[in-house]
């Protein structure tokens, strides 16, 4: 009887040590990220192969004033990304496949839709659009 306790305790170390490596190697290999979350790092991410592999942001907005009045940038139906201020120079993108946007004040920003400026609105004036990502 000797022999087949020394046989059960050899079997279930084995089997310990391989749940250990396998739980190790599937903690060590998740970042904790959801799939869009790192889609999203990752589109927004500076370096060298960023601009001969980067995509078209659906909207872009950049602030021309020394403070932008209140910028929303929302998933229609879904997140609010964006709620606040901006400050000169301060610039945002998304890559969302449609959003809708609110500016407080449509003269204070610049705004781009798939690569293309957005005609400039007028100072003080309150505007609101959907952006859909252009097909290609």
């Amino acid at each position: 009887m000797g022999v087949a306790r020394l046989a059960l305790a050899v079997l279930a170390a084995g089997a310990v040590v391989t749940l250990l490596i396998v739980g190790g190697r599937a903690l060590l290999g998740s970042s904790g990220a959801t799939p869009a979350e790192r889609e999203r790092a990752v589109a927004v991410t500076p370096g060298p192969a960023a601009e001969t592999t980067a995509r078209v942001p659906t909207v872009r907005i950049e602030c021309l004033a020394e403070t932008c009045p209140t910028v929303t940038v929302r998933v229609p139906g879904g997140d609010v990304l964006q709620y606040r201020e901006m400050s000169r120079g301060e610039e945002v993108s998304y890559f969302d496949p449609e959003l809708d946007v609110v500016l407080s004040d449509a003269g204070s920003v610049r705004v781009t839709e798939n690569g293309k400026p957005r005609e400039q609105g007028k100072d003080g004036e309150r505007e609101s659009f959907t952006v859909k990502a252009s097909g290609g």
